[in-house]
């Protein structure tokens, strides 16, 4: 046994060296390379939304928090417009409510309404309410390139101004809030200077949230400092700036002091009432006091709502109204620092890449390690799930960490270790590349099959061939000028009519049938009785008959002198064939033609046969 054991332990060493190398070539490699271009994928900002989705699905499934009671939200709704008949919401009935609220002593409010112009009566009553109360914060719009901005109420002191802006990413989901910002310059006409459009460096305004809480911490004692780093500090709590690439974002403008918003309810972060009940009296004192309270629309009709994290997740009311958003960042900064919640931190840039880097060896390793196919799913389905439960439970302590990039980099590098390591890939290469050149590769064979063709000799034959049949076509041409000029010779002496030239291909065929028939004809001759053959020919007379054996191959005969008249190049003289054939018959005792007439005959009729297919060619 002891031997056993030491063997396995050589053949692992032996064999460690190799495996080494093997590891190193298939999955290290592979990694850096998907690590790399997912990484640069990022940069270039193609991976931010499926980030940002995964951000907002890890903020629905985090648990509601519920509503802070140090909020109050008194909100002018739809059901108030409509019992009141006013929009925009008077001046008066505005002073009105801060007065009712005031009586309940509230630790801070917070207008959430433009108010630059006056809307119906009472506007002395509401600006006067606005410059004696310190508790309220007022509104304002910052400028931008196309915008002037938007003042607050007139009368109302400076630090007691804060903008309502918030920064939208694409497609207007608020996934951020603001502390500090500076008005941009405008290129559209001012027509009044104000505080909100001045675009100076050292204008530097806080946000309508950030106003609201500092003003609530400062009953505590807790005052806005500067740390070491120039960030903000709220007693213990240094608010980290957001960068440009902070978690999933590239990009994102973050110019302005930034922060990430981490909602704390889907709909309610504070208690809520509506302006009817708390003109009519129906809250109570404990409703209001020493709470911050936030005034706002949240009808529809004014269009003041964003989408948030949550509007995927909605059948219904997908957009949060704007005094509600403000409500959540409101919440953000006193429980981060009363309750040391944290705020949403991350992980910068070189730490996110080994994250992914990571990742992707796990998915190599595993595609490398695991050869059965079903463990191979299951293991990487475990190793999936062990990083997305990890990034939640870091999501909920505060922590954005990268989760797309490093999910796809461990099934894309798992996906080509296998197929290199089983040999898939040169067969799906191969693939590839037979139908990418496919095209290529059919015109270089035509070409090799061209080449073969024209350089055989069976090739040079048919050009051979060709320019024969050419000279051949050319000289019958010739042939048959010069047969039309004859025949215009022979139409001036007379002749007998010549035949068509259909009879005058079937010209030798008809002379074989007649001599067949002419055969028969002797036979039948000779069969006769020899007495009235003698009578017959005393009494005509005629030229002494042929021997049988010349009369048997008569045929024949004509073929011979045919052929030995060829060789003598004799003139031809054409006869009648028709009259001929019925001289004989009417008078068979007649005295025959002489035989070189016949083959001579035969001969004309060859070559007219010849010639005329020619033609007809």
């Amino acid at each position: 046994m002891i031997s056993q054991l030491r063997s396995k332990i050589s053949s692992l060493t032996n064999n460690l060296p190799r495996a080494a190398v093997t590891f190193g070539g298939q999955v290290v490699l592979t990694s850096v390379v998907i690590t790399g271009l997912l990484v640069g994928a990022r940069q270039l900002g193609m991976l931010q939304g499926f980030e940002l989705g995964a951000f907002d699905q890890m903020m629905r499934s985090r648990s509601d928090l519920g509503p802070d009671d140090r909020l109050l939200v008194v909100g002018i709704t739809e059901g108030d417009i409509q019992t009141r008949k006013e929009y925009p919401l008077h001046d008066s009935t505005l002073a009105t409510l801060l007065e009712k609220l005031e009586q309940y002593q509230p630790r801070a409010i917070g207008i959430d309404i433009i108010r630059d112009v006056p809307q119906g009566k009472g506007r002395a009553d509401l600006i006067k309410t606005l410059k004696e109360n310190e508790k309220i914060i007022a509104v304002c719009k910052l400028s931008d390139a196309n915008e002037p901005g938007i003042a607050a109420a007139p009368g109302i002191p400076e630090e007691r101004v804060g903008f309502a802006d918030l920064p939208q990413d694409p497609g207007g989901t608020i996934r951020r809030s603001l502390l500090i910002s500076v008005p941009e310059a405008t290129k559209a006409p001012v027509p009044d200077e104000h505080i909100c459009n001045i675009s100076d460096e050292n204008n530097q305004l806080p946000s309508f949230s950030f106003n609201l809480a500092a003003l609530y911490l400062e009953a505590k004692g807790i005052q806005p400092e500067q740390a070491d780093s120039g960030e903000i500090k709220l007693g213990s709590t240094v608010f980290k700036r957001l960068e440009e690439n902070a978690g999933g974002y590239r990009n994102a403008g973050a110019e302005d002091y930034q922060l990430m918003l981490n909602y704390r309810s889907a709909k309610n972060p504070a208690k809520f009432v509506t302006l009817s009940e708390v003109l009519e009296g129906k809250i109570t004192p404990g409703d209001v006091k020493d709470r911050i309270v936030l005034v706002g629309y949240t009808a529809a009709l004014v269009k003041d709502d964003f989408y948030t994290p949550y509007s995927a997740g909605e059948q219904d009311d997908q957009k949060m109204p704007g005094v509600v958003i403000h409500a959540q960042a409101v919440s953000q900064i006193l429980s981060t620092v009363l309750d040391n919640q944290p705020l949403l931190w991350y992980w910068p840039e070189a730490g996110e890449i080994l994250w992914i880097l990571g990742w992707s060896l796990v998915g190599g390793t595993i595609a490398w390690g695991i050869r059965h196919p079903v463990r191979l799913v299951l293991a990487g389905g475990v190793a999936l799930g062990v990083l997305l439960g990890g990034s939640y439970v870091l999501f909920l302590k505060g922590g954005w960490i990268p989760l797309v990039p490093p999910a796809l980099a461990l099934l894309a590098t798992g996906v080509t270790v296998v197929l290199v390591d089983r040999g898939y890939a040169k067969a799906i290469y191969q693939g590839v590349k037979k139908v990418i050149l496919n095209i290529e590769i059919d015109e270089a064979k035509k070409q090799q099959q061209v080449a073969a063709i024209t350089e055989s000799e069976s090739f040079a034959e048919l050009e051979k061939k060709a320019q024969e049949l050419r000279k051949n076509r050319n000289r019958d041409r010739r042939s048959r000028d010069a047969e039309l000029a004859n025949t215009e010779t022979d139409e001036a002496t007379p002749t007998p009519p010549a035949a068509e030239p259909a009879q005058e291909d079937d010209y030798l065929q008809q002379l074989q049938k007649k001599g067949k028939k002419l055969k028969n004809t002797y036979e039948q001759l000779n069969s006769r009785d020899s007495t009235a053959n003698t009578e017959t020919e005393e009494a005509t007379p005629t030229p002494p008959e042929a021997e049988p054996t010349q009369e048997d191959d008569y045929l024949q005969q004509l073929q011979k002198r045919g052929k030995k008249l060829r060789n003598t190049d004799e003139p031809l003289n054409f006869t009648d064939s028709t009259a001929n054939t019925e001289t004989e018959e009417a008078s068979p005792t007649a005295p025959e033609a002489e035989p070189t007439q016949e083959d001579d005959y035969l001969q004309q009729l060859q070559k007219r046969g010849k010639k005329l297919r020619n033609t007809d060619e």
